[in-house]
């Protein structure tokens, strides 16, 4: 078993690939599609805006690899900005249409009087028994910073976080997992969502 880190110029690519190596999971980080579609699962990170993300995506193909990923049944999990490309649209400087991998869409974070971004540490609410969040503890905290979040339909939410309102911070739909939060920078609880996603 061996996880593809797609590097498409926009991610934090170092400290996703420091977590795997940390929990001895064998990957590697690439942008080439041929080399990419050999790995079992894959992992889409993202940080940036949307826009710049999507094109470039486009641009080298990997929107076709992601589709084809879904499509052949191996994981995919989007990190933060790579969990908001898997879904329909964000309103993100304008309107922009996503991967559509899972419905939903990306609108601006609004809530009254507390810092946009949401930066920081903040609980996990699990909603479901999702496989990334096997064997966590009851409280569970995470690491967020992010400006945009995720609207879509409750039964593909998995987690939500509390932040003036609740925000969902985590979807899957068949073999696609979104994470708005960083789990690489999320400590042992982010190790262990990891190590879940790597044993899928």
């Amino acid at each position: 078993m061996i996880i593809g880190i797609i590097d498409y110029g926009m991610g934090n690519l170092q400290s996703v690939s420091n977590a795997l190596k940390y929990i001895g999971v064998e990957h590697f980080t690439s942008s080439d599609n041929e080399v990419l579609k050999n790995a079992d699962k894959l992992i889409l990170p993202g940080v940036g805006a949307f826009k710049d993300a999507i094109e470039r995506l486009r641009e080298k193909g990997l929107d076709q690899l992601l589709m084809d990923m879904k499509a052949e049944g191996k994981p995919v999990l989007g990190i933060c900005l790579g969990m908001q490309l898997l879904f329909d649209t964000s309103t993100e400087f304008g309107s922009h249409a996503g991967l559509g991998l899972i419905k939903g869409k990306v609108v601006k974070l609004d809530v009254q009087n507390l810092k946009i971004p949401h930066m920081g540490w903040n609980a996990l609410h699990i909603l479901k028994k999702a496989p990334l969040f096997m064997g966590l503890p009851e409280e569970a905290y995470v690491y967020f910073v992010h400006s945009y979040h995720l609207e879509t339909d409750e039964d593909v939410v998995s987690a939500t976080t509390y932040y003036g309102k609740d925000i969902q911070i985590a979807a899957q739909q068949g073999n696609i997992y979104g994470l708005q939060f960083h789990p690489e920078k999320s400590g042992d609880v982010g190790l262990k969502i990891l190590e879940n996603f790597a044993l899928l």
